[in-house]
């Protein structure tokens, strides 16, 4: 009986850890591959789990595109030093991210610099990505 408490445990454990790791999996974005844009604050949506900055991209045909650039929640954009007033509605910038496999307009945000030179790196110290 207790051994089969063990295997229920760790089947639950695993189970649990396969869907956590599911969850934060970033299989949908081009591992090796960036993009880098220059364009305009749509919206920044500073919120769990995932952060979204939302930013318009004029392209050379005068088309706009909204981009959107996913990083971790609140707490880990505060602890990169990243509030959701450094990016408001308005704000210029180049943004660089690695791109979604399917070709849609979002990426992963690896690095965005303000118009004033403020870079803005969403992962704090010790984060991976």
């Amino acid at each position: 009986m207790k051994r089969v408490a063990v295997m229920a445990c760790v089947a639950a454990t695993t189970m649990a850890v396969s869907a956590a790791f599911a969850h934060h999996s970033a299989s949908m974005f081009e591992p090796t591959k960036t993009v880098t844009l220059m364009g305009v604050v749509k919206e920044f949506q500073y919120t769990n789990p995932h952060s979204w900055l939302i930013v318009n991209v004029t392209g050379t045909d005068g088309t706009v595109t909204a981009w959107g650039f996913e990083a971790e929640g609140p707490s880990t954009l505060l602890r990169a030093g990243i509030r959701k007033s450094d990016l408001s509605p308005g704000t210029k910038l180049t943004i660089t991210g690695h791109p979604m496999r399917d070709g849609r307009s979002a990426a992963t945000w690896i690095k965005a610099v303000r118009a004033d030179g403020k870079v803005f790196d969403p992962h704090a110290p010790g984060e991976r990505y």
